[in-house]
């Protein structure tokens, strides 16, 4: 199985490896934009440098990327206003087409012979424990990974990150709360390569701990915590879901007992047609219902923990009412979508609604007082409790969501303000028509796998 193992993997390092042409490229291209950047900041007569960072400053990219980032440093006695106007300029210069984007400040991306390049201004701080944005410490990560890793290991982060991949697990973003690129690299690193890494994920138990360099100063409680070991108060896993760690555990075991290349690419289900999805849910005989809205003009990290949230509270809610949430889901691209999928979709007119025991006495007099006069089947006595049978507020979930309790629910304030402008219930079988725009989507939710 071992000989299976490594020729898989050989298989796949030989797809990643980038060639000595792109090497070569990369190389040019990089040195072509740092000399712009150089000039640039000359021209603007301000104290600064160019550092390269990201994966292909640490010899981690894989063969086909073709994407460049240059952080601009400057001095930490410049004000952030400063710093943002600077940066700004200088990145127009270097990318006269480029687009300006915002993560804790603004940056210029853009496109250059062929390459997607991030110029972004950071401070250059002695150390990053002082750093003043969060992108000060990234030459930090760079200096600190290139500095442990030999060849080989870098070549297994690429076979690494590639799995990671594969299994649906590689990206620090906000929707898929998965593994970066730097804490794949400090995986590695910590495990001495990716085999040794796959054996000791199929024991971990979490929360899984590292501290690379034995200087933690806060707990966290988190799935996997890595100390940042730039930084003693950051975990850099914190993004990291308990689902993605599980994921990796799963197919680590996976791969070491059946090891093959399908694992290293990434599974594209054939989108569903619409009749397919309404024969399928009529098949599991449970009630689909599905939000649709207009996404809000928010970036993708605001809004998926915005439609996590609104998509959890609907679901808290249905659920407290009595109609049974089965499973939920979201999904977005112009037109954002909450799934929930319902065992019970309807409830009888009347609830039940237990007392306190009779023999508690004033609070259970007062319980009975409340109800004698009203309209309820009850007060009666059942065991040793007073009991009423009164009428339920909302016998339907789909005129709960279609009603103003919908906001009454916990959601995300981008989608609460999308909904109150407007937005679709679609019940039963009118599900089926996200087909048209969410065909994958419903693939996946409708044939789960762990990858999704």
């Amino acid at each position: 199985m071992s000989d299976e193992f490594d020729a898989t993997v050989q298989r796949v390092r030989e797809r990643v490896e980038p060639t000595d042409d792109e090497r070569e490229r990369l190389a040019a291209v990089t040195e072509e934009l740092t000399d712009r950047a150089r000039e640039a900041i000359t021209d603007r007569a301000v104290e600064a440098d160019v550092v390269r960072v990201g994966s292909t400053a640490r010899n981690t990219w894989l063969a086909g990327d073709r994407d460049i980032d240059l952080f601009v440093r400057f001095s930490p006695e410049l004000d952030r206003e400063e710093l943002e106007s600077h940066g700004l300029a200088i990145g127009h210069e270097v990318l006269p087409d480029g687009r300006e984007e915002y993560a804790e400040h603004p940056y210029v991306v853009g496109e250059y012979e062929g390459f997607a390049v991030d110029l972004v201004p950071c401070y250059d701080v002695e150390d990053a424990a002082d750093i003043r944005s969060a992108v000060d410490r990234t030459p930090f990560h760079t200096n600190y990974i290139s500095e442990r890793l030999t060849p080989a290991l870098a070549s297994d982060v690429r076979i690494c990150k590639q799995f990671f991949t594969g299994i649906g697990v590689y990206g620090s973003d906000l929707k898929t709360r998965g593994f970066s690129g730097f804490l794949t690299e400090l995986l590695v690193v910590e495990y001495g390569g990716f085999r040794p890494l796959l054996e000791a994920a199929t024991a971990w138990h979490p929360p899984v701990e590292f501290d690379p360099e034995g200087h933690a100063t806060e707990t966290f409680d988190d799935p996997m915590v890595m100390i940042d070991p730039t930084d003693p108060g950051r975990n850099v896993a914190a993004v990291l879901s308990p689902a993605n760690v599980a994921r990796v555990q799963h197919f680590a075991r996976d791969l070491l007992a059946d090891p093959r290349d399908s694992l290293f690419t990434e599974a594209q289900p054939e989108p569903l047609a619409s009749d397919a999805v309404a024969a399928e849910f009529e098949r599991r005989g449970t009630t689909p219902v599905a939000i649709r809205f207009a996404a809000p003009d928010i970036v993708d990290d605001q809004l998926w923990p915005q439609l996590e949230r609104s998509r959890q509270g609907i679901r808290e809610e249905l659920d407290r009412r009595g109609f049974d949430v089965f499973r939920t889901a979201a999904f977005a691209d112009d037109t954002a979508v909450l799934l929930l999928e319902l065992a019970v979709a309807e409830r009888p007119t009347v609830e039940r609604h237990e007392g306190p025991p009779v023999h508690v006495g004033e609070h259970a007099e007062r319980f009975y007082d409340a109800y004698a006069e009203d309209d309820v089947y009850g007060p009666f006595i059942e065991g040793d409790r007073y009991v009423v049978e009164r009428e339920r507020a909302v016998t339907s979930a789909a005129d709960l969501l279609d009603s103003d309790a919908l906001f009454d629910v916990a959601l995300g304030a981008h989608v609460e303000s999308a909904l109150e402008s407007e937005y679709d219930l679609l019940v039963g079988d009118e599900v089926a028509t996200l087909a048209d725009s969410f065909g994958t989507a419903l693939a996946r939710y409708l044939d789960p796998t762990p990858r999704n």
